[in-house]
């Protein structure tokens, strides 16, 4: 994708970036294609438009993530990071917030750590490590977690409740259909804040975004 058609993209989801994100984003879509015909980092094959979509779908969502965020500096843990979506594309285009990049396959974290050093990106560290042991290192760090295609949605909150601060968000990017794993989710321990249709400029994809914070624990 030429950088005129990814900021053409970028305009439709209604976000402003500068000039020099949206190089970032091109120069991460490139390298991301790169590796994955050697790596085989995500199931895209090195079909460019693919991996176009995959970029899209990642910030697609940043609009409802700044309706429940704000702008000043906070942490961010994406759980199952894979090839760094959508937490590559988060970090450029939203150079406040700290990202934690957590992933346990050495090959990805290996193009991660590539990434963050071709594209400077200081507000992106990367964890080497299986999402369990982080949250053990590192309780109740975080302002928000999200992840893309990771686990089942009652899995993904298990795991990433140990990670938030009290108040804390998460974030599951789902595909649209995900009324089945929403039953599974325990209305006692979860309050479910947002349920958004997501619609891909260009695509007849849409997904679908699940924004949660767990009920405050009552103390006796």
């Amino acid at each position: 994708m030429s950088g005129s058609a990814l900021a053409l993209g970028v305009a439709e989801l209604g976000l402003t970036l500068s000039q020099q994100q949206v190089a970032d984003l091109n120069a991460f879509l490139q390298e991301l294609e790169r590796w994955n015909r050697v790596h085989n980092l995500t199931s895209v094959e090195g079909e460019q438009a693919s991996i176009d979509l995959h970029l899209i779908d990642s910030i697609a969502i940043l609009p409802i993530m700044r309706e429940f965020l704000p702008s000043t500096p906070i942490q961010i843990a994406d759980l199952g990071s894979g090839g760094g979506l959508p937490a590559i594309p988060i970090a450029i285009a939203q150079p406040n917030w700290s990202i934690s990049l957590i992933e346990a396959v050495r090959k990805k974290t290996a193009f991660l750590q590539n990434v963050k050093g071709k594209l400077g990106l200081g507000n992106a560290s990367i964890y080497s490590d299986r999402v369990e042991h982080v949250a053990s290192q590192e309780p109740g760090k975080y302002d928000a977690v999200i992840s893309r295609a990771f686990t089942s949605l009652d899995r993904f909150l298990d795991l990433a409740e140990p990670f938030l601060k009290p108040g804390g968000l998460v974030f599951a990017m789902k595909a649209k259909r995900a009324d089945e794993e929403l039953l599974a989710v325990s209305a006692e321990r979860w309050q479910l804040l947002a349920d958004r249709f997501v619609v891909i400029p260009n695509s007849t994809a849409e997904r679908r975004l699940l924004v949660f914070t767990p009920h405050a624990k009552i103390t006796h």
